[in-house]
């Protein structure tokens, strides 16, 4: 069966040549027929930044978009994600106090929203930690996620979220509040109740129900590329690989595909996605 031809996006992967697998992987994901990737950013201290004011996040922002570079060299259109990692505030709060930390975080936004209104980068990246945490962190970090929500209405781009399992449903009120559409507010790692842009993992049941049933949605794999965690969290095959076996099937159709891979996140994004 000769399959239609069709984009292929990943809208969460990594690529790091550092300490990971950087061009081979990505390689990987051409072969198997991937075309497009939204690539985010690693946390700053990943990249050995330990930043201590937002101006140093452009050292880790300046090695994403050199990574970025390399891959597409291999054929593989990228569209670069800044940002700050939540996790990046428990982390820095140890060295520095909890207000502070946020505080950087949201300097670190500034800086990333400087590289998309450049159209160095089509999103910021932001979020809250996905595991309990004490209500001074919560608070704290819900703040830097308001400031990336603000940062993105003002910016007319896209915010990805890491955030806990789950609908994340009170988000589309704080969205809203900061004058931003909740459906450029992408949530990765998404389950299918919530009411933010999901982004599923390629594992997700009911990927082509939701779909045939007209479910607005892209596809992930969070791929880490980190040669400890090899494959985690899914292979950056995987999302070439489950599309093609959906078509193959007749699970979905091609307009489906491009629904999916183009349509989707090039509304959200505001990027064309065309082969």
């Amino acid at each position: 069966m000769k399959l239609p031809e069709t984009p292929i996006t990943d809208d969460h992967i990594h690529f790091d040549p550092v300490h990971g697998r950087g061009v081979e992987a990505a390689k990987d994901f051409k072969r198997a027929g991937g075309t497009h990737v939204f690539m985010v950013a690693l946390p700053a201290y990943t990249v050995g930044v330990c930043p201590r004011r937002g101006e140093d996040y452009r050292t880790a922002f300046d090695e994403t978009l050199r990574v970025a570079g390399m891959v597409r060299e291999v054929g593989v259109t990228v569209f670069p994600i800044l940002g700050v990692h939540p996790i990046e505030v428990l982390k820095y709060a140890d060295r520095i106090g909890l207000a502070a930390a946020a505080d950087l975080a949201c300097a670190g936004l500034d800086v990333a929203a400087e590289y998309v209104e450049e159209g160095k980068a089509v999103a910021l990246k932001s979020g809250r930690p996905h595991f309990p945490v004490e209500p001074d962190v919560a608070a704290a970090s819900e703040q830097v996620l308001v400031h990336a929500l603000e940062l993105g209405a003002d910016l007319g781009c896209a915010v990805q979220l890491h955030a806990e399992s789950g609908p994340c449903a009170d988000i589309v009120d704080l969205a809203r509040r900061a004058g931003m559409d909740p459906g450029r507010v992408v949530k990765h790692y998404a389950t299918p109740d919530t009411p933010l842009m999901p982004s599923f993992l390629a594992k997700q049941e009911g990927l082509a129900e939701m779909a045939r049933a007209g479910r607005r949605f892209t596809m992930e794999t969070d791929y880490m590329d980190d040669n400890t965690r090899p494959g985690a969290v899914l292979g950056p095959k995987s999302v070439p690989r489950v599309t093609r076996t959906m078509l193959e099937s007749g699970a979905i159709t091609a307009d489906q595909a491009w629904q999916i891979h183009a349509h989707t996140p090039s509304a959200v994004y505001g990027v064309e996605i065309s082969l």
